[in-house]
């Protein structure tokens, strides 16, 4: 009984590896440099992590808490006030990955146009973000403080 408890522990350690490995997010951008493109956004934007411990940012309500962003659906961060639009878009279906949330950063409004099919639609975000490359950089560095939080 002893053999089997430890042989089933042990498989079910390696599945869980095995799992977490094959998905892993592979991200194109560079942490490091969004790190520094991050002083942007810290300005309306906190990541906090569900213990409370402040990762990054200066504690800023203007935004939704961005812990977890990577994997997350759209407009579903619990006791933020989203515009209806991005409520809209993560109840059609929406989940923020590397593309999409590229497209958000340099465009908010234009992207949720595009996705919802509404020319009305409105992003209540005013920043855009200047690159895809600082994009792909603010993502990463994103993902990288919370890489499992949507596993």
């Amino acid at each position: 009984m002893k053999t089997f408890l430890i042989t089933a522990a042990a498989v079910g350690t390696l599945s869980t590896a095995a799992y977490a490995e094959s998905h892993a997010m592979e991200l194109s951008g560079d942490a490091a440099a969004g790190e520094a493109a991050f002083s942007q956004c810290q300005t309306c934007h906190v990541v906090e992590s569900p213990e409370g411990e402040t990762l990054a940012g200066r504690n800023a309500r203007t935004g939704p808490n961005l812990y977890g962003v990577v994997g997350r659906q759209a407009g579903t961060v619990e006791g933020f006030r989203y515009g209806k639009d991005i409520v809209t878009a993560g109840e059609d279906g929406l989940v923020w990955d590397e593309e999409s949330l590229s497209a958000y950063l340099q465009d908010p409004t234009g992207y949720l146009r595009e996705v919802l099919d509404n020319k009305r639609a409105r992003g209540k975000m005013a920043y855009r973000v200047r690159s895809e490359e600082d994009a792909l950089n603010l993502i990463a560095y994103l993902h990288s403080l919370a890489p499992d939080a949507n596993m």
